[in-house]
């Protein structure tokens, strides 16, 4: 079992930054990748990004690439979301999810977070 809780959002001007944290319990945690997913008032939870399960490689939705970077900490049992150059569009709660593979498919994820809201201002 793993439980998963998303830190570090909030209110943000267009064209700064924002660290999202995924801190999760569990022995486990280290197995499982990790990915990122977002919801936007009004529409469909969206990917984002994804890291394997040791941070060697990481997946990014075009909508982000070259602006959003995501690593993790298996000592700390955290991932992070580092998100720069913001952009009002960026607005919606994000989540983190953990599942055995990395998968753009939010259904493959089993464990989720509550999510964090991110507002970005223009």
């Amino acid at each position: 079992q793993v439980q998963l809780a998303e830190s570090g959002g909030g209110l943000v001007q267009a064209g700064g930054s924002l660290r999202l944290s995924c801190a999760a319990s569990g022995r486990t945690f280290s197995r499982y990748a990790v990915g990122w997913f977002r919801q936007a008032p009004g529409k469909e939870r969206e990917f984002v990004g994804a890291v394997t399960w040791n941070g060697g490689i990481t997946y990014s939705a075009d909508s982000v690439k070259g602006r959003f970077t995501i690593s993790r900490d298996n000592a700390k049992n955290t991932v992070y979301l580092q998100m720069d150059s913001l952009k009002p569009e960026d607005t919606a709660v994000y989540y983190c999810a953990a599942s055995i593979g990395v998968y753009r498919d939010q259904s493959r994820y089993s464990y989720w977070g509550r999510g964090t809201q991110v507002t970005v201002s223009s």
